[in-house]
């Protein structure tokens, strides 16, 4: 007898039906480098322009075509240099050169899981929920150490272990853009919206940094800890009922050598902070600005490194003291392991600095910004409902494609500029869009660790699929989405910047 499914599953059925017939990322990006070349032959051909969106640039934009010899030549003369030029690309591999030796030191796994077994058993939600949320220092580990561990401790306690398990997978993934700290996630973004944002106004990118959201995010940090917790305690748990499955779990505690290491490692970045704090703070701090500004300063253009190192001290220090790094050789391993992860991001780096190249060379993202302003103008929809239907646009095409870096480099360079034209800053775009990839993450079955938290949870009960997992996992979705859109509101009502120097409104 064929199984009767409601209309949400049939959906979401439909959804990975579609998703996995998408081509992947890599190729994505060439099939869409080669739709710019052949769409900026036919309305270069067509004589397509616009004027230029500035009051104070009169100039016409016309649209580049790249099938003429001037463009062919540009393809084949670039090709290098728009690899070498895309922008996220070397943000983030000097970014993860830090964040690589926390990781494979030991130091990250080591540090969520104190954080999590050293609190008081009222709290053990909210820590799950805000370890989650604070692994998205280094993804994989959040996956990978604190999704079965959460299962493992609410068993412990004799609780449903499949709650823990979603509290923590929903502050891993749901709660993925918000953090204390700066993650990788930072530049890689900041970057694609700086560039995007200098096709608009590039006077205006030049005082963007990658720290743009950074206030949000920390106050995120709270009120997305405060709702996960109550989700799951007063909504995920009672649904689930009393666990009858008879598995048995302990989980372990942390080893002498592994507590001496996080010592020393909370140590070394106590230590670290005061470095760095000695380059900003005082008036001659060599990193303040020549009249002594902080927020348009080196610092804040500088935060890349800064990022490195407030990694890999802390993370080199715990490898020593737990001899997971013996001498320079282990360093050396360490950061050639991590470029080496990062082998597919920097291949789909270069397909996608093509992709984004071609389409400012053509103009074609900045002729579409014009016209789809014009049209968001004319129909009268801006402010907060603007904000809403690309949170709700960007929503569904992450149920599609998981990356988040491949996404906003392919939203970014129409997405930003169109905004920039109805008043909504760069900044505020960004922040929309990541609100909008975080809390669809874990409903969407096409998210990479999705078929691992399954298999998690299939520990503890054989008969959980997809539909189980993704019915468990949506009151954290549609809870965390309508609090950030009670923030966003907050916050424009308020007027506070979303980070240093990052306005709500582009004037």
């Amino acid at each position: 007898m064929k199984e009767n499914k409601g209309f949400v599953l049939r959906s979401l059925d439909t959804v990975e039906r579609v998703g996995n017939k998408l081509p992947h990322p890599v190729t994505l990006f060439a099939i869409f480098a080669l739709l710019v070349i052949l769409a900026s032959g036919v309305f270069g051909a067509l004589g397509t322009a616009v004027q230029h969106p500035s009051p104070e640039n009169d100039e016409i934009i016309e649209v580049q075509s790249l099938m003429s010899v001037e463009g062919i030549q540009y393809i084949f003369e670039n090709t290098v240099s728009n690899f070498v030029n895309f922008a996220p690309l070397g943000t983030v591999l000097v970014t993860m050169l830090g964040i690589g030796i926390a990781e494979r030191s030991g130091l990250i796994t080591a540090a969520l899981r104190a954080l999590v077994m050293s609190v008081p058993k009222q709290l053990i939600t909210a820590a799950l929920v805000f370890g989650g949320i604070m692994s998205s220092m280094a993804a994989d580990a959040g996956y990978v150490v604190l999704t079965p561990l959460g299962a493992v401790l609410f068993a412990g306690l004799g609780r449903h272990p499949l709650a823990g398990l979603a509290a923590a997978f929903a502050g891993v993934s749901a709660g993925f853009s918000a953090n204390l700290l700066p993650t990788s996630l930072d530049p890689l973004l900041g970057e694609l919206t700086i560039q995007a944002a200098a096709t608009w106004d590039p006077v205006y990118a030049e005082g963007m940094n990658i720290a743009m959201n950074y206030y949000f995010l920390i106050v995120s940090v709270i009120v997305l800890t405060i709702v996960g917790t109550f989700v799951t305690e007063k909504i995920v748990e009672p649904r689930l009922g009393k666990y009858k499955g008879g598995v048995e779990e302990k989980a372990e505690g942390l080893t002498g050598v592994e507590k001496k290491g996080l010592i020393g490692a909370g140590i070394a970045f106590l230590v670290t902070i005061i470095g760095i704090a000695l380059l900003i703070v005082p008036e001659w701090g060599p990193l303040r600005g020549p009249e002594g500004e902080v927020l348009q300063s080196p610092f804040f253009s500088s935060l890349v490194p800064v990022i490195l190192i407030m990694f890999f001290i802390p993370g080199y220090v715990y490898g020593k003291l737990t001899e997971e790094i013996k001498n320079d050789k282990d360093v050396a391993n360490q950061l050639s392991d991590t470029m080496a992860a990062m082998g597919a991001y920097i291949v789909l780096a270069f397909v996608a600095g093509q992709f984004i190249a071609y389409f400012n060379e053509t103009n074609l993202g900045l002729v579409m910004a014009v016209r789809g302003a014009e049209l968001l103008e004319a129909s009268g929809l801006g402010g907060l409902p603007l904000i809403l239907l690309f949170i709700l646009i960007a929503g569904i095409i992450n149920l599609f494609i998981g990356s988040a870096s491949a996404k906003w480099a392919l939203m970014a360079p129409v997405f930003v500029p169109m905004m920039m034209g109805t008043g909504i800053s760069p900044e505020m775009t960004q922040l929309a869009y990541r609100i909008a990839d975080s809390t669809t993450n874990v409903i969407s079955p096409l998210m990479p660790y999705f078929a691992i938290v399954i298999a998690f949870a299939q520990k503890y009960d054989r008969k959980v699929g997809i539909g189980t997992l993704i019915s468990t996992m949506i009151p954290y979705s549609i809870a965390f989405t309508i609090m950030w859109v009670l923030m966003l509101v907050i916050w424009m009502l308020t007027g506070i910047d979303l980070g240093p120097n990052a306005p709500i409104f582009y004037n």
